[in-house]
């Protein structure tokens, strides 16, 4: 079948389980060609596409409310809704999102790019439902990973305590990003494998209806079946929590799945369908993927499953951070890593291979991250917590109130800091400056380059006290050589790379290549531009804006972040704290949230380009000059 022919998925209705079949590898053919040229959240997807088919068989969407959690396991969807004919698009400039989009269908009816929010959409799509007098489902479709999270649990009390009405989908593949961790995901193993008590509970329910007066016989065989669930059964969790229980059941079998799922619509009440998944099915090395590589990537060979990796003078952010936190926490028992399940995307695993001690891997537990590191700093240790700017939001009430308040030594990596592209306004790390910087105790600092962050690194675990947030972006670094021994840099101190006498330009991080490239420009125009490396984001090296207060030049400040809160208000705020009349020029980001994309062209979009900053250094040199 052409599946960018599809329009909408009433055409499943009819259609018989060997075509359903046929459908399912369809779409797996048309994915894998699609995502080996943009890339994307494959092995997710094609594990969920007999589930997808199945619910849009049985359910009517937009009526019927479906609600993906995260959403990167959301392409079949996108199909069967008719967008694949967009999918050259996916992830791409001005293209198909990679999530859920209220912009792009009426079937999309929630947007995430974060774990563990669709149980509490639901609970309040099904009241307002429930209070409009309406009659239309409520399915939430949840991983077994992030059913981990806290936000989820919470809703899952809520749900069963109050009895709503929806059908939950427990996708149970073994994984969220990286393998999943921890005691829930113990307990669905033993889930996984013990048909028998649904069975027998089947059995009961039988026999008492063939019996004289089976009816009233019921309420007494209840217990009788709580005493089952606990026989066969180490805990029937949901069912406890008020939850119906269906399962497990094979969810690449599409008799299996329908029977499932109109059983649960005939049910009045929460209910939790048990679906057993295979990440990756259909293509051999996303099924094979045990480390989460194929959870979502780059462009790869069709043939050979192998990843395109573009060229780099250095090695990913990512890898250089957690290698450097490794090499001195070989030396020193009190370093320990913590990420909430992203060993993998802060290539962690060799540091969780050969420090199994000093790693923990949370799951999908950001606040406890936060907090479980809280504990280890007061208790003498020096806690390493590897965590994207977009999931630090998460817990930035734990940061405030546990970490900043009681000043504890913790170090924050933050990692895809700055815009990320892709996966767009969900994920783009833009907002850490801004929560952070009001906090009492907190130092944020950025590297410019590999060995300022070596040295920042080691000067956190042991020159700063109180918390220190390192952040770094998306992608490698520059290959720069790292300095055999650690050097001390002071705590708020900021480097000036080019002296001028026309205008100051401060920056930090990636940006300050951009100003480089600019200064190299302007000096062969004759414009004495001064370069600052303002590495120290808070505290700001206040020696030398005084400095620049006295000289009376101007300034312009370039964050990849938010102008609201962030590094160029502080500039702002300080001068005018101090009565200083210094003109202050902020490019960044204003008041909006940026869409997915190829980073370059997010960043000419928004006016953090050569042109626009070669534009404002003229125009406040020229207006220098008129003064």
């Amino acid at each position: 079948m052409d599946v960018t022919k599809i329009k909408d998925p009433s055409f499943l209705k009819d259609l018989s389980y060997e075509s359903l079949e046929t459908l399912s590898q369809d779409i797996r053919t048309f994915l894998i060609e699609k995502c080996s040229v943009t890339g994307g959240h494959i092995g997710a997807n094609l594990g969920v596409v007999e589930l997808t088919i199945a619910l849009h068989k049985v359910f009517n969407s937009p009526q019927d409310k479906l609600i993906f959690d995260v959403g990167h396991q959301a392409y079949i969807h996108k199909i069967l809704t008719g967008r694949a004919n967009q999918f050259d698009t996916l992830r791409q400039y001005k293209g198909l999102s990679g999530f859920p989009k209220l912009s792009e269908s009426e079937h999309d009816v929630w947007e995430a790019g974060h774990s563990s929010t669709s149980l509490s959409a639901a609970m309040g799509m099904a009241k307002s439902r429930d209070i409009h007098g309406a009659t239309y489902d409520v399915i939430p479709i949840i991983g077994d990973g992030a059913l981990t999270g806290g936000m989820a649990l919470e809703a899952l009390n809520h749900i069963g305590h109050d009895k709503t009405n929806m059908t939950i989908i427990l996708n149970d593949n073994e994984m969220s990003i990286a393998p999943n961790v921890g005691a829930m995901h113990n307990m669905f193993g033993r889930l996984r494998t013990n048909s028998n008590y649904n069975r027998a509970k089947s059995d009961i329910d039988a026999l008492l209806s063939k019996l004289p007066g089976g009816h009233k016989l019921r309420d007494s065989a209840d217990r009788v079946k709580d005493s089952l669930k606990y026989l066969v059964v180490n805990g029937i969790f949901f069912e406890e929590l008020g939850i119906k229980y269906i399962g497990p059941v094979d969810g690449h079998n599409f008799k299996d799945l329908e029977d499932a799922l109109l059983t649960s619509k005939r049910i009045n009440g929460p209910v939790i369908v048990h679906v057993i998944t295979k990440k990756g099915k259909g293509y051999h090395p996303a099924e094979n993927d045990k480390v989460g590589t194929w959870h979502g990537l780059g462009p790869y060979k069709l043939e050979t499953g192998e990843v395109l990796k573009g060229s780099a003078n250095g090695p990913s952010w990512s890898q250089f951070f957690s290698d450097t936190v490794q090499r001195f926490a070989e030396q020193d028992k009190s370093i320990a890593a913590i990420t909430p399940a992203m060993p993998v995307g802060s290539k962690l695993t060799k540091f969780q291979k050969e420090l199994p001690q000093q790693f923990f891997d949370v799951g999908i537990a950001e606040q406890h991250a936060i907090t479980m590191a809280a504990g280890m700093a007061a208790n003498g240790m020096k806690p390493y917590v590897a965590i994207y700017s977009t999931f630090l939001q998460r817990a930035y009430d734990q940061v405030l109130h546990d970490v900043d308040r009681q000043n504890l030594h913790v170090v924050l990596g933050i990692d895809r800091s700055g815009l990320v592209g892709a996966d767009g306004e969900t994920h783009q790390g833009v907002f850490d400056i801004s929560f952070l910087s009001h906090m009492p105790n907190m130092t944020i600092a950025m590297p410019k380059d590999e060995n300022e962050a070596f040295h920042l690194l080691h000067n956190a675990f042991y020159k700063y006290n109180g918390p220190i947030a390192i952040r770094y972006p998306r992608g490698n670094g520059y290959g720069v050589t790292i300095d055999n021994e650690s050097k001390t840099i002071i705590r708020g101190s900021w480097e000036v790379l080019h002296e001028g006498t026309d205008v100051v330009v401060m920056s930090f991080g990636p940006t300050l290549k951009l100003v480089e490239s600019v200064y190299e420009k302007l000096l062969k125009e004759g414009i004495n531009v001064e370069v600052v490396n303002a590495r120290f984001i808070k505290p700001m090296d206040v020696e030398y804006l005084n400095e620049v207060a006295k000289r009376n030049i101007p300034v312009i400040t370039v964050e990849e972040s938010m102008l609201s809160g962030g590094f160029g208000a502080s500039v702002v705020n300080y001068f005018s704290d101090m009565n200083a009349d210094v003109t202050v020029k902020r490019i960044g980001i204003d008041d909006e949230y940026i869409e997915h994309g190829d980073v370059s062209l997010l960043l000419d979009d928004i006016g953090i380009n050569e042109s626009t900053l070669i534009h404002e250094i003229k125009q406040l040199g020229l207006r220098n000059e008129e003064s």
